[in-house]
């Protein structure tokens, strides 16, 4: 009985996967957030209907001395068999801020430290203590894509550049909102691909996958704008305005059932490398932007980050161990 580690697991599409887990059974269940209460609640509703093993930590993913201590927590649960071994993490928590940019504590910009460096680094922690055949799913959005009208809408994405992100507005203008949360999302289309081709290199039989979920306007990521815009957009009127447009529209329960499912059902063992999107509640895959294909670039963006998130050589996979830096 294996573990499935969620980020954001307690709420939104979060929420409606780890149900999905739980009621197929067979599995633990590992939810980090920040809201400690509230996943404690969801763990005992989970139990309670379905008999699954439900563990928590609390973790702010924009933290990384926060990380780091989450991922110390998940070995030594672990090691005292509160859980199972680890056999998918599911990088699913993930945050758009407004103008002007904020910084974490540790002083990166903070759409990327909470949607890239933390994640980044958890992963990177965690991946000696995955099971052989772990998947990991990383949850990313359409908008990274600015020939797509997800992209158009928010925001062209900008360069994959892991130290120009992380201090945006420190040196001259930062981009706008909107663009550093496309970007964020490039980013980590980047990154599940680069995994899979660093996997791939070491003949590891892990899965790396990138899920868009689609739009979906009952999630946090419409907290930021204005309430009336926001029930608007939850109107089924407005969802076929949309859809009508070419935006990519999720739904809640299909959405998280998808990302739940892409951590367990051998209907989706053969998709590692590639872009997963649930779109008016079908699972298809599909090509990302031109950009997310830059070996090059990715390769330099996964190596960036290590130094950003001052990953050590011990600490470094030893799955990777000899593969240039």
């Amino acid at each position: 009985m294996p573990t499935v580690l969620i980020t954001g697991g307690h709420k939104g599409i979060g929420l409606e996967a780890s149900r999905t887990i739980a009621k197929a059974g067979g599995l633990d269940l590992l939810l980090l957030g920040r809201d400690l209460p509230e996943m404690q609640r969801v763990a005992g509703e989970l139990h309670g209907a379905f008999g699954t093993n439900v563990q928590t930590i609390e973790v702010d993913v924009s933290s990384l001395a926060s990380v780091r201590a989450a991922a110390h927590s998940c070995r030594q649960f672990v090691g005292q068999s509160r859980i199972a071994p680890l056999s998918a993490l599911l990088l699913n928590a993930g945050a758009q801020f407004p103008d002007p940019p904020t910084y974490s504590v540790d002083g990166y910009e903070l759409t990327f430290a909470t949607n890239c460096l933390g994640h980044f680094l958890l992963l990177n922690l965690l991946l000696g203590d995955l099971t052989s055949d772990a998947r990991i799913v990383f949850t990313v959005s359409g908008t990274h894509d600015p020939e797509t009208t997800d992209g158009k809408i928010v925001g062209k994405a900008s360069r994959a550049d892991a130290f120009e992100l992380a201090n945006q507005g420190r040196a001259g203008t930062a981009i706008i909102g909107g663009r550093r949360y496309s970007t964020s999302k490039l980013c980590t289309v980047m990154y599940a691909y680069e995994l899979d081709r660093r996997l791939r290199s070491v003949g590891a039989d892990m899965l790396s996958v990138a899920y868009d979920p689609g739009m979906i306007p009952e999630t946090g990521l419409t907290a930021t704008i204005p309430k009336l815009a926001k029930a608007l957009l939850r109107t089924r009127a407005m969802k076929r305005v949309l859809k009508a447009l070419g935006v990519t529209i999720g739904n809640l329960r299909f959405s998280g059932d998808m990302l739940g499912r892409l951590a367990m059902d051998p209907a989706y063992a053969n998709v590692s490398g590639k872009f997963m999107q649930s779109r008016n509640c079908q699972s298809i895959e599909q090509r990302s932007s031109t950009a997310s294909y830059d070996r090059d670039v990715a390769h330099k963006l996964w190596n960036d980050s290590i130094e950003i998130v001052a990953l050590k050589p011990g600490e470094l996979p030893e799955l990777f161990a000899k593969l240039q830096p």
